[in-house]
């Protein structure tokens, strides 16, 4: 690195991006944190910002006010996301940064090596650490898009299998590598063609790369979405820190690698939240099958009892404990505002409320915190899995809103089922459980809920946005 850079001594830049270092982890560090998270996306946005502006500073490849007026348009695209896309949709908007992140570093890794090639300059590091940027950025990249739209409902979201899938996954993957082989070991082969400077080899390798991620979340089920989102957020940053190396920009390694093990331990938890392994939720699929309504009907053989919000606001006036478990439903009938308004209720009435939430409820790790989050909901009534589990054999009516899987009592029953193994909220041990739903068709796995069925489970049919708030309303009267 010159002693000077763009009129900035290489000194002033290191440490420039040692505070953005600073910054990011101390960002991480709140957003561990529901309370502190706010604060720690705003200190991480700001090392990123002190990073991405002394950068234009001191580049000498564009001019600073043509990359001044690209920040600014990406920051006007940004802010418009930000505001326009409802929480519900957050999980397939972070599928797209994701992507968006992966795209960007095979993009730039593919245009270093084009200006490297074009020098005549072979740089054995730059092009090795190119070709992983290449790989793992475009799988992030239409991996995520697929994800994407699987979660936004534009792409099938059940698990699509087809015979030979494994051996279809591993000749591209083997493609892509002997592509990047090739960019390693003959990076001058074609020297003589006009179009070398293109370096074809790179773009066989993303091309394959391309072709591997579409085919890796294809056959993975809705219900996996939360770890396939956590892995993808994993692959994005490892793309952005290899691609760090290759520009020999110690910020971006800094930050890639943050984000790459950050999201890496997400995944695995998320994994153990479900009981599986990342093996199983990639080359095992979950959701393959589903039964009609009239098919859910017969299976619970009339065993079903319904009630009215009439009903339940007289099972909450003699309540003195109430749980309530939020499901990716509540999401769909953004009902979090009239849960939080209940919940405010019956407080007021001096009835103990809490909320049950499982790690993997909703569609992106944490979904649920931050809807009833926006409806202004304490931090300090939410309870994890381990926390409410123990209680709700002490608890007189638990509300159960759009949940299934995470609630369905035959994942603690021995097999090899979809849900088998899997750590669920044992509501049913409670006194007596509301479950509002609009049918009782299964959740995500197709497996049925034998928690419907239950002697002191009433089902409570409808839309949740407007059943909560029904049920608020004649609360409201009646107190």
């Amino acid at each position: 690195m010159a002693a000077i850079l763009g009129g900035l001594p290489a000194s002033v830049l290191a440490f420039v991006y040692l505070v953005a270092g600073v910054l990011f982890i101390q960002g991480l560090r709140d957003m561990t944190h529901p309370r502190t998270a706010p604060r720690g996306n705003l200190i991480s946005a700001g090392g990123m910002a002190l990073a991405v502006g002394v950068t234009v500073l001191v580049t000498d490849i564009l001019s600073p006010v043509l990359l001044f007026a690209g920040l600014l348009v990406g920051a006007a695209i940004g802010v418009w996301l930000a505001m326009t896309v409802e929480t519900t949709e957050m999980p397939q908007l972070v599928g797209l940064f994701n992507g968006f992140g992966g795209g960007a570093s095979a993009l730039v890794a593919g245009a270093e090596l084009i200006d490297m090639f074009g020098t005549g300059s072979f740089q054995l590091g730059v092009t090795a650490t190119a070709a992983l940027a290449g790989l793992i950025g475009s799988v992030t990249f239409w991996g995520s898009l697929v994800a994407a739209g699987k979660l936004h409902g534009v792409v099938d979201d059940s698990a699509v299998r087809y015979d030979g899938e494994q051996a279809v996954k591993a000749l591209f993957l083997a493609l892509a590598v002997l592509a990047g082989i090739h960019l390693v070991v003959r990076p001058n082969l074609l020297g003589a063609v006009p179009l070398s400077g293109w370096v074809p080899s790179y773009w066989v390798l993303v091309a394959a790369a391309s072709i591997l991620g579409v085919l890796l979340v294809i056959p993975i089920g809705g219900a996996d979405m939360p770890v396939v989102i956590a892995l993808l957020n994993s692959y994005s940053g490892l793309a952005a820190a290899t691609t760090g190396f290759v520009l020999d920009n110690s910020v971006l390694i800094i930050a890639g690698t943050l984000v790459g093990a950050s999201g890496l331990i997400l995944t695995v938890i998320m994994c153990e939240s479900m009981n599986r392994s990342l093996a199983n939720v990639f080359f095992g699929g979950i959701g393959e099958t589903s039964e009609s309504d009239e098919e859910m009907e017969d299976i619970y053989e009339g065993n079903i009892t319904t009630t009215s919000p009439e009903e339940v606001e007289m099972t909450l006036d003699v309540a003195d404990r109430v749980v309530i478990v939020p499901g990716y439903g509540m999401a769909v009938a953004q009902a979090q505002h009239a849960v939080a308004e209940l919940s405010e209720l019956l407080e007021d009435a001096g009835v103990d409320v809490e909320f049950g939430i499982h790690p993997v409820a909703g569609r992106m790790p944490g979904h649920m915190n931050v809807l009833l989050a926006e409806a202004d909901v304490p931090y300090e009534k939410l309870r994890d899995l381990e926390e409410i589990n123990p209680t709700f054999s002490q608890t007189d009516v638990v509300i159960v809103i759009g949940a299934n899987d995470v609630v369905n009592p035959s994942a603690n029953e021995a097999g090899s089922g979809p849900l088998a193994g899997m750590p669920v909220l044992n509501v049913g041990e409670a006194r007596t459980v509301i479950v509002n739903k609009r049918s009782l068709s299964p959740g995500f796995s197709g497996v049925p809920n034998p928690l419907f069925a239950q002697d002191n489970t009433n089902m409570l049919f409808g839309d949740g946005k407007e059943t909560m708030q029904e049920l608020v309303n004649i609360y409201k009267e009646n107190h």
